[in-house]
């Protein structure tokens, strides 16, 4: 297996000059090197054949030595794996030191012109894993593997899963954290993007004042990954926050359309290539509940419901303005900067919307508010909600109009009285704005059908997949990543995915919420 190594972040940035795997807080440096612990017995169970072509890989994946190097069981020749160290926000908090407690980076490789880091997760212990293992268990690798290349083909920016791994070994978990811990299957995952820098990095060098190693981690941030920025001193420290919040931008308004509720929105769980990372507690929306978190540990305060992302995501983007205030020195800049958060996140989210909706003409706020209104007042299925809508015709009655989106209602019998005369009030309201459109009814479909997917990985799917892997099936794996590698297509052989939440998942462990050891 000849890879085209090209490390940067372990070569340019300051390493923790102690070098043994021990727990403890490390200071002026941006990583430790570490080795990834041994499995006993490693097995690949599946991997991401586009990702494997796209890295070069695709003739690799049945060799031994790929199975040696992405379960953690050999060194890559020449290359020195490495632990970020990294700080945060946790819940609000400031958490101080974290770092990568069960993430291994292995090494960088271009190929195709293309740039990418390669970690692992679930590989042993790190000097961040504080009183962790750093281990991973199966279930929760395979919600990680399935998530991220979902979300790649959702068209949300994300970092990605190349293979998933067993260990051999078991690994000893408490899934309910009541005190009840039980030894499950352990596995490891291959994460791929290309920078797994987070705000955490810069708030760690901040926090301890280490202005020097802050402007190293900066500077080589923006010289690899952020190479569009060309001013210098402030202004480009600036353009470079900007683009962070740009992207950050970006990725939440996706969530928001896809449904998707990231369930750990703490800083160090924040990319600063805009990409979604991190796959815990996370799920969609079943019913449209903009108060729903899929976080057990959040279940009291639902800091991080569905809802609340967008505010969190300008919270966090302040704590990345604070760390890096002392390269920027210029309050006013930073706050107009943060200010236009919420008015590009408008413009964003408006246009999102009509997209969803169908609409081409400007956004109307009151039609959105009523089917707001609507969708909260009986369990309705967001991902079928939209997806059917796109069947209503101009011709339509409201009536009928209704009828071709009930599927989407949990219980139908609840829609009826005033509900039901709402529903009617705002389908009148929508076939009157369809009707002044000059889009037809099948071009409007098309459009619709490109931004609302028919498939999303629900949690309950996500389970039946770890359950029959914990027997050694894994044709639900590669079943569901199939299914989701194209989300907007019909695939009429695969309608049974395109269903409601079913009863015996509303409360089952790991269909509904979730801890953060899922």
């Amino acid at each position: 297996m000849k890879l085209n190594i090209k490390d940067t972040f372990n070569k340019e940035l300051p390493a923790d000059k102690e070098t043994t795997n021990t727990r403890r807080q490390v200071f002026d440096a941006c990583f430790s090197i570490v080795s990834p612990k041994k499995p006993s017995s490693p097995k690949l169970i599946h991997f991401s054949d586009e990702l494997a072509s796209e890295l070069g890989l695709a003739n690799e994946v049945s060799s031994q030595e790929f199975l040696d190097t992405f379960s953690g069981n050999n060194v890559y020749p020449e290359t020195a794996p490495f632990a970020m160290c990294y700080g945060g926000h946790q819940f609000g908090n400031w958490a101080g030191q974290l770092g990568d407690g069960r993430a291994i980076n292995l090494f960088e490789i271009e190929h195709n012109n293309k740039h990418w880091a390669l970690q692992l997760k679930g590989a042993g212990e790190t000097p961040y894993s504080r009183t962790a293992d750093g281990l991973a268990v199966l279930r929760s690798s395979i919600r990680e593997h399935l998530c991220s290349e979902a979300m790649h083909y959702l068209g949300v920016p994300t970092t990605r899963s190349l293979a998933l791994m067993l260990s051999g070994d078991f690994v000893l978990r408490d899934v309910l954290y009541n005190g009840n811990p039980d030894y499950e299957k352990g596995a490891i995952v291959t994460r791929v993007a290309p920078s797994f820098i987070r705000f955490g990095n810069f708030q760690i060098l901040s926090s301890r004042n280490d202005v020097k190693n802050l402007k190293l981690l900066t500077d080589y941030t923006i010289k690899h990954f952020f190479t569009d920025i060309t001013s210098t001193g402030k202004e480009k420290y600036l353009a470079f926050y900007q683009a962070v919040v740009d992207k950050t931008l970006k990725m939440v308004v996706d969530w928001q359309r896809v449904g998707f509720v990231h369930g750990v929105m703490n800083t160090d769980n924040m990319s600063i290539l805009g990409l979604t990372i991190d796959y815990g507690p996370y799920g969609w929306l079943e019913d449209f509940n903009p108060d729903w978190t899929p976080n057990t540990t959040d279940r009291q305060n639902r800091r991080y419901r569905f809802g609340n992302q967008p505010d969190i995501a300008l919270w966090n983007l302040v704590q990345l303005g604070n760390a890096l205030f002392s390269l920027i020195k210029d309050v006013p800049v930073m706050e107009k900067i943060l200010n236009n958060y919420n008015t590009q996140f408008d413009i964003q989210y408006h246009q999102m919307m009509q997209n969803k909706l169908g609409l081409v003409e400007n956004y109307d706020v009151a039609l959105h508010n009523e089917l707001q209104t609507n969708l909260k007042a009986s369990e309705t299925d967001m991902t079928i909600f939209y997806r059917n809508l796109a069947n209503v015709l101009k011709t339509d009655f409201a009536e009928y109009a209704l009828e071709k989106v009930s599927d989407a209602f949990y219980k139908s019998e609840e829609i009826k009285a005033e509900i039901k005369d709402n529903w009617l009030k705002w389908f009148n309201l929508y076939l009157e704005r369809i009707g002044r459109e000059f889009d037809s009814d099948e071009v409007r479909k098309g459009k619709m059908n490109l931004v609302n997917p028919k498939y999303v990985l629900r949690n309950y799917m996500a389970q039946l997949a770890i359950d029959a892997a914990e027997k050694e099936d894994y044709t639900v794996i590669e079943e569901l990543y199939s299914l989701l590698k194209n989300p907007y297509n019909e695939q009429i052989e695969n309608e049974k995915w395109f269903a409601k939440r079913p009863d015996w998942a509303r409360h089952k462990i790991g269909c509904s919420m979730l801890s953060c050891s899922s």
